[in-house]
């Protein structure tokens, strides 16, 4: 039962941060590292990505499907990573301090719960439980 509610939070979560890419992209094209090609096109696909795969996760019908969006939404969350550390040293070198260690010291850990939280949500993992056996 907890994974399928947190199935569902993490699948609103996701599918919020898409629509918010698609339709609000200015704050995700200020972090994106400057090595990234066509960064306009890349926070327009990671929007869509994060809605592909929350709706995968969320989908009753195929179990194949939700452990792919699973692998997906985990993919995701290790590929944007390094907008993460991009947004923490820009933000930290602000004369202000920006947003400070508080916003960004629990995003950087929070980071690999989420690729984990995806793969555990869309059935891929078991860890650390057991998987049960009927």
């Amino acid at each position: 039962m907890m994974r399928g509610i947190l199935r569902v939070i993490l699948a609103l979560f996701y599918f919020a941060a898409g629509v918010i890419h698609i339709i609000a992209p200015k704050p995700f094209l200020s972090i994106m590292p400057t090595w990234v090609p066509a960064p306009e096109a890349v926070v327009l696909l990671t929007g869509i990505a994060e809605l592909l795969g929350a709706v995968g996760l969320v989908q009753w019908f195929s179990l194949p499907l939700r452990k792919a969006a699973g692998i997906g939404l985990a993919l995701y969350a290790v590929c944007v990573f390094p907008a993460n550390i991009n947004h923490f040293i820009l933000d930290m070198a602000r004369p202000d301090g920006g947003l400070g260690l508080g916003y960004h010291v629990p995003r950087m850990f929070a980071q690999p719960l989420f690729v984990w939280l995806a793969l555990w949500c869309g059935g891929v993992t078991d860890w650390p439980g057991r998987r049960r056996t009927a």
